[in-house]
């Protein structure tokens, strides 16, 4: 069986890939970081619309604040506000590293996946959300 990832030279078209996800991850989490002092200021991104329509939290309520409270070291309210949150935010810290270390040696990672495989890790993410949500409304209370 063959290494599921390649490490290989990037082209033109690559590149511009790994910048665009390392710059959307670098942007979330400096948000993040940044989120109490721009919540004191009342210059956030706008609350859940799920939320304010059907009155209980989407699968991804909670998000923002769990990465805020992970950059304090509050894993115990991360996860009370979002299960899957410190596991995230633990994935993009790791993604955003990889990638700019890809882009500094200009090197990038390809998934190397058979349609079953990505299928069975389309389904263990959303069996993780739908987990993380039932958690979030029935157990947590949020």
């Amino acid at each position: 069986m063959a290494f599921p990832i390649s490490i290989n030279k990037t082209g033109p078209d690559q590149r511009l890939r790994d910048l665009g996800l390392f710059a959307v991850l670098a942007l979330w989490l400096v948000y993040t970081r940044v989120f109490w002092t721009l919540r004191a200021a009342h210059i956030t991104f706008p609350p859940c619309p799920f939320y304010y329509a059907t009155g209980h939290p989407c699968p991804f309520c909670g998000g923002t604040r769990s990465f805020a409270y992970m950059w304090e070291g509050d894993i115990s309210d991360a996860v009370r506000l979002y299960p899957l949150g410190p596991a995230l935010f633990a994935g993009a810290l790791l993604g955003a590293g990889g990638l700019a270390a890809g882009l500094v040696t200009g090197r990038t990672w390809s998934p190397r996946l058979t349609s079953r495989q990505w299928t069975l890790l389309t389904i263990g993410g959303v069996s993780a959300l739908v987990i993380s949500w039932a958690l979030k409304v029935f157990v947590l209370g949020n």
